[in-house]
């Protein structure tokens, strides 16, 4: 079950860095907002397959009802419930605000996962 695989490794690298740039340089309505979030759950399939040998479809799913769980957490503002607001990192992280659009961000990407395969990239 346990594995390590350079390439996936590196793959989260990347997406991470790209995540990074857009976070820093971009402040538009598409981008930063909805393609981070398409591209984060992507991030996160990666992560996950860069340690963990399991079919690529559980990790996809997985992955999808991990980030529907945190949005849900958004729209009962549980980082505030936390007194979390203050802490940066966190509160980015785990984000304040629910909006449906990020549910059909990460249903896109679990989309895109599923139509590439992610197992044999």
């Amino acid at each position: 079950m346990f594995t390590f695989n350079k390439k996936y490794l590196y793959f989260t690298l990347i997406l991470f860095l790209i995540e990074i740039c857009i976070a820093i340089f971009l402040n538009d309505s598409f981008i930063r907002p909805f393609m981070g979030d398409i591209l984060v759950v992507i991030l996160i399939s990666c992560f996950v397959r860069a340690f963990l040998n399991i079919h690529s479809s559980i990790i996809a799913l997985s992955v999808l009802a991990f980030s529907c769980i945190i949005e849900n957490f958004q729209y009962f503002h549980f980082v505030n419930k936390l007194g979390l607001q203050n802490n940066k990192i966190l509160a980015v992280a785990l984000g304040s605000i629910f909006d449906w659009k990020d549910i059909i961000a990460y249903t896109i990407s679990i989309i895109i996962l599923f139509k590439y395969n992610i197992q044999h990239i």
